[in-house]
């Protein structure tokens, strides 16, 4: 199992590194969905895949790295989930605590539509960006599970967590986010898998 350390990258200008959750219960779709296959390929493996062809380092948050370690690229890290159960922005604020680049992208593991052309793009908007949170915007909804947080937004993090907060949607109306306005394809790319019906996607 590959087992992470602190990253500490400041002799970097600009850094960016990939966090993919795999920390959910998966109960709407019956069975662990992190290693349910997409055209042959454990869905957590294929973000994963994507995920490396934009940014390094690439680390996957789990309470359980034994159950994963078998499907990861081999240049993926593991981080250890301390305190699994509490969601996506707990899970946020720990990743936002150990990896020390400007910049993390946050994943979920279930996208299984997630495009590294798309990434790409959308990583020159970081260059020189004043927000705190560069995140995709449809239907009135923040899509955070596949943005972008700049470390600066941690303290404010905590401090919402602390204080009861479970949102992401009200957090991000709190603090400086950049809209990314999503076109057919990249709303496209935004799909994921939740129950064993989701597992033909809707025509675009």
């Amino acid at each position: 199992m590959h087992q992470s350390t602190s990253l500490d990258p400041h002799d970097l200008e600009f850094s960016i590194a990939a966090l993919v959750l795999a920390g959910g219960q998966s109960r709407r779709m019956g069975t662990d969905k992190a290693l349910l296959c997409w055209q042959g390929i454990p869905m957590l493996q294929r973000v994963c895949q994507i995920a490396v062809q934009c940014c390094d380092p690439v680390c996957v948050l789990t309470p359980w790295p034994e159950r994963y370690e078998h499907v990861l690229p081999k240049n993926c890290l593991m981080l250890k989930e301390t305190l699994p159960g509490r969601g996506p922005l707990v899970a946020l604020a720990q990743g936002l605590s150990q990896l020390k680049t400007t910049w993390i992208l946050l994943l979920a593991c279930d996208l299984p539509l997630l495009r590294s052309d798309v990434l790409s793009q959308w990583l020159t908007i970081l260059s020189d960006n004043k927000a705190l949170a560069v995140v995709p915007h449809h239907a009135e909804q923040w899509e955070p599970l596949c943005g972008f947080y700049h470390h600066q937004s941690r303290s404010s993090l905590q401090s919402f967590i602390h204080q009861g907060g479970q949102s992401f949607q009200h957090w991000l109306s709190t603090i400086p986010t950049q809209k990314i306005t999503l076109d057919v394809t990249s709303t496209a790319m935004l799909w994921n898998c939740n129950s064993p019906q989701d597992l033909i996607p809707p025509e675009v």
